[in-house]
């Protein structure tokens, strides 16, 4: 089994306390990506081209390591949610959200790069909001501060209170690091978990 070098190529702290669960020794790196989605491009396809696109970003730094990278969209009828960036778009994004089905799908990039191989895999996790008035945004928003989350829905925290149910395979994913899958990818590498 490797005892190669994994780096995290992301700042989350919340994807930090994932892969900390892992008890893998790792380092991690801001990738510095640009995340705006190209013209035509699928939110799957973006998730997963980001997620890439943050390990290749680090790979120049830690040429002989394993890095992993992850980015989620949140999507409802085709659109893109992304990060609000300000409390006015947040609201509008929660008020748009709120009593429907949201599709937050988390792309996963683990970079061999030492051959340059990525190895990628989507996990979608489907989210019900829950039918919220505008004073409970607004309340949420506040004590939050939701603007660097897709879809301004931080599960890790207070946002658990937005959300009447989930869906999928991978309770990890909605935070920002699919586990399960990451442990898969880890394998396939020869990184001995347990």
């Amino acid at each position: 089994m490797t005892s190669r070098q994994i780096v995290l190529a992301s700042t989350s702290p919340f994807r930090r306390e994932l892969l900390e669960r892992l008890g893998l020794p790792f380092g991690t790196a801001d990738p510095a990506t640009d995340e705006t989605p190209l013209v035509g491009e699928t939110p799957e396809a973006s998730a997963l081209r980001l997620s890439e696109a943050k390990a290749r970003a680090v790979a120049a730094r830690y040429p002989e390591a394993l890095i992993i990278g992850s980015d989620q969209v949140a999507t409802l009828d085709g659109e893109i949610f992304g990060k609000p960036g300000s409390h006015e778009r947040a609201v509008r994004q929660l008020q748009t959200l709120r009593g429907r089905r949201v599709n937050f799908f988390t792309g996963l990039c683990l970079l061999d790069a030492i051959t340059g191989e990525a190895q990628l895999r989507g996990v979608p996790t489907l989210v019900t909001f829950r039918e919220l008035s505008d004073a409970e945004i607004e309340n949420y928003l506040h004590k939050e501060r939701p603007y660097n989350c897709a879809g301004a829905a931080k599960s890790e925290g207070l946002g658990i209170a937005l959300i009447a149910k989930m869906e999928g395979d991978d309770p990890n994913a909605l935070i920002g690091l699919p586990l399960i899958a990451l442990c898969d990818l880890l394998r396939n590498s020869n990184v001995n978990i347990l």
